[in-house]
């Protein structure tokens, strides 16, 4: 979708399915080293000797892909992806090597009464590895204003 796209565009059911993005042994370390800096995500050995049993990206590092798909194949809403709460689920470890690819579908639209130039759109996300097995579910509550009058 090139079109800005507004609360009034949406509808509950309406999906997505992102492009495939590879995740490598020296990301999974650029990302540990800056934001989750332990061991077993930084270190291939230290992570085949861990819960993991193998050289495992963050949760975090997870996520950030997450939202880098939706934002980037998902619906290219006119302010953006403004994050209003939710939830996230780490079903299975993101290893090296692993490709992602994520589906998001608007759940629930809900126009706000004391706002009335925007809404909040439900998106539930999977993220899933290249077998096909989820490795995340994140339900977000996302921001959305309304088309602009006039």
């Amino acid at each position: 979708m090139s079109e800005l796209v507004y609360f009034e565009d949406l509808a509950p059911g309406m999906s997505f399915t992102s492009q495939p993005v590879k995740v490598t042994a020296e990301d999974i370390k650029a990302f540990a080293a800056q934001f989750d800096p332990q061991p077993f995500h930084l270190d291939e050995a230290a992570g085949a000797a861990s819960f993991f049993q193998g050289f495992a990206a963050s949760g975090w590092h997870t996520a950030a892909l997450a939202m880098r798909m939706m934002v980037t194949s998902g619906p290219k809403l006119a302010a953006g992806y403004i994050g209003g709460g939710g939830s996230i689920t780490w079903n299975k470890p993101v290893y090296a090597g692993d490709t992602l690819t994520l589906r998001g579908e608007v759940v629930e639209l809900k126009a706000s009464r004391s706002r009335p130039e925007r809404g909040i759109a439900l998106v539930r996300c999977e993220t899933s590895n290249q077998h096909g097995e989820v490795v995340q579910v994140l339900s977000a509550n996302v921001l959305v204003w309304r088309r602009p009058q006039g």
